[in-house]
């Protein structure tokens, strides 16, 4: 059943995608300063925030006919965030504290207040789409995310290739990325498959 909230999200997508600039205003009101603080908490780090943020909003307007946003506004800013500062910290390892490093999938779900919100929102959806596997494909997926078994085994205990397992992991992956539309890439679906279980 289609809510309110989701009649509106509708409405400043189908907006941006008509290169309306009122409607990057509004998520920029609306969303920077708690979008700021989630990064912050994050990153610990005011200059690299703020680029963050101007980065992100600028690939919002830049991919506004494009745009295909399949969870709520909110989460998907949330987590386009929370990418782009893990994405800043793997780029930065070698001049970035160890101490941000540490704990920083932990300190993800205490980012921001809607973190857990978010998080269940993107797990329900990246389990939709694993349900709309093929069942061999869905069957060496969950071995691989929920049982955490390397290729090999999972081919010596289902009697196949390594090959084809990782063959299906591409395929899971891909139908997930197909999934959360615009805000993933290959390394988000990792990112939330192996560390926001």
């Amino acid at each position: 059943m289609v809510n309110s909230k989701q009649i509106k999200d509708a409405a400043i997508i189908e907006r941006l995608a008509n290169s309306d600039a009122t409607a990057l205003n509004l998520l920029y009101e609306t969303y920077w300063e708690r979008l700021f603080i989630s990064a912050y908490n994050l990153l610990k780090n005011k200059e690299a925030c703020e680029d963050i943020l101007q980065e992100l909003f600028i690939s919002l307007w830049n991919k506004r006919e494009k745009l295909q946003i399949n969870i709520s506004i909110k989460s998907y800013l949330y987590a386009s965030v929370t990418y782009k500062v893990y994405d800043y910290l793997r780029k930065n390892s070698k001049v970035i504290q160890l101490e941000l490093l540490e704990d920083f999938d932990k300190r993800i779900h205490f980012s921001n207040p809607e973190s857990k919100m978010i998080h269940e929102e993107l797990v329900q959806l990246i389990n939709e789409a694993i349900q709309t596997l093929p069942e061999k494909c869905r069957k060496v997926f969950v071995m691989s995310r929920e049982e955490q078994l390397s290729h090999k085994e999972i081919a010596e205990k289902l009697q196949i290739s390594s090959k084809t397992v990782e063959a299906h992991i591409t395929k899971a992956l891909k139908t997930i990325k197909l999934s959360l539309g615009s805000l993933a890439t290959l390394e988000l679906v990792y990112y939330i498959v192996y560390n926001f279980n």
